[in-house]
């Protein structure tokens, strides 16, 4: 049976009904494969080939942050930690922070080195730091891609360097991207950095947008011969946070006029809000036979959900849970599901769950409950 909560009413009728205006399509983008999404509700405003396997060149390097930021916040390793470079770090080629074999650089700097100069040599020294060897590391990025369910993704290596067996897809990057800045919002600031000196040679960020938006603050870019030039990018205005991949574009300059022209449209044409929070009561439901009269329903984690702007009048929120709730019932049990529409069309869906467990009452009351129930049904 369908109910709707009062509450929930009164959250989205206390504003004025909106009407409609209407949203121009995304920005045509020759790049081979694109996307732009809500950080916080997952929402996809605008795709392109977003599951076509691509060669992800130095993007690959957000998971390998990802896992440095792991074992940095799991304090296997530390900022300050000297790591001895290894001969292979230092011989690798493509983009470079210039490190020199047989010496000690401090982890804070080749993490500098991996991120703003995008360096393959530190991003190989930072890996064998880790995990004792590349080879090793790899073997963490993989489970780590599977533990995240970046489901089409596969690394060869630590630095994206060209492989045949390398490769990912821009749903996948927006997976990675979207747990980097969630889950290690104190090591992001890396990101925005726009220049790091080492040796006397002091190299800039290649995210030009970071020069070019104040509201971009990340993340990582890409290039090879194969794979073109790619641009994950990651800015905030207000309250709102959009990610967008763009892969495959012909120089450095479309991938970052391409990502521009995505994260001007989302941030034109759309916002976000926070709608509910995780493990608090969205309303109070009937329980029969039970040690407790009602209990508390709601949602598990907090749901955000984005839209055209100006169409906030217009959601609709709606519960679906049986009709009679009866113990016992556990702490945190799905008993249906809350959903939110515009005009019709779904944005969100989350399980409703018990808040609290409530357990069954005395011979009595479950007697008593039976009786009004019959006569209730």
């Amino acid at each position: 049976m369908t109910i709707r909560l009062l509450a929930v009413f009164l959250l989205f009728f206390s504003t004025t009904l909106s009407f409609a205006r209407p949203i121009p399509t995304p920005p045509p983008l020759s790049a081979k494969s694109y996307l732009l999404a809500d950080a916080q509700s997952n929402h996809l405003i605008a795709e392109h080939n977003i599951d076509e396997q691509i060669e992800p060149a130095s993007i690959t390097k957000i998971m390998s942050a990802y896992l440095i930021f792991q074992a940095l916040t799991d304090q296997l390793i530390s900022e300050a930690d000297d790591v001895l470079i290894s001969e292979k770090a230092w011989r690798m080629e493509g983009s470079r922070m210039f490190i020199e074999a047989g010496k000690k650089v401090p982890v804070k700097a080749l993490l500098q080195g991996m991120i703003v100069q995008s360096g393959n040599d530190a991003t190989v020294a930072l890996a064998e730091h880790v995990a004792g060897s590349e080879e090793a590391f790899v073997t963490l990025m993989n489970d780590q891609a599977k533990m995240l369910g970046m489901s089409h993704t596969h690394f060869m290596n630590s630095t994206g360097w060209p492989d045949p067996n390398h490769y990912t897809t821009a749903r996948d990057i927006l997976t990675l991207t979207q747990a980097l800045i969630h889950d290690f919002p104190q090591y992001y600031h890396y990101y925005s950095q726009k220049t790091f000196t080492y040796n006397g040679i002091s190299q800039s960020n290649r995210n030009r947008l970071l020069w070019l938006d104040k509201r971009v603050d990340g993340v990582k870019t890409g290039h090879t011969e194969t794979a073109g030039y790619c641009l994950v990018a990651s800015g905030q205005q207000d309250d709102m946070r959009l990610i967008s991949v763009v892969l495959g574009t012909k120089s450095d300059n479309e991938r970052t006029r391409q990502s521009k022209a995505l994260l001007d449209y989302g941030f034109r044409f759309y916002e976000t809000k926070r709608l509910y929070a995780g493990g608090e009561p969205l309303a109070d439901a009937k329980v029969w036979k039970g040690d407790k009269d009602t209990v508390g329903l709601g949602i598990a984690e907090e749901l955000y959900v984005t839209y055209p702007r100006g169409q906030y009048g217009n959601l609709n929120a709606q519960i679906d849970r049986p009709k009679y709730l009866e113990a016992p019932l556990s702490q945190n049990q799905v008993i249906g599901s809350v959903k939110l529409s515009l005009d019709g069309k779904p944005l969100a869906e989350r399980p409703l769950i018990v808040l609290e467990e409530v357990q069954e009452g005395g011979i009595v009351s479950r007697l008593i409950d039976s009786l009004r129930l019959m006569w209730e049904k």
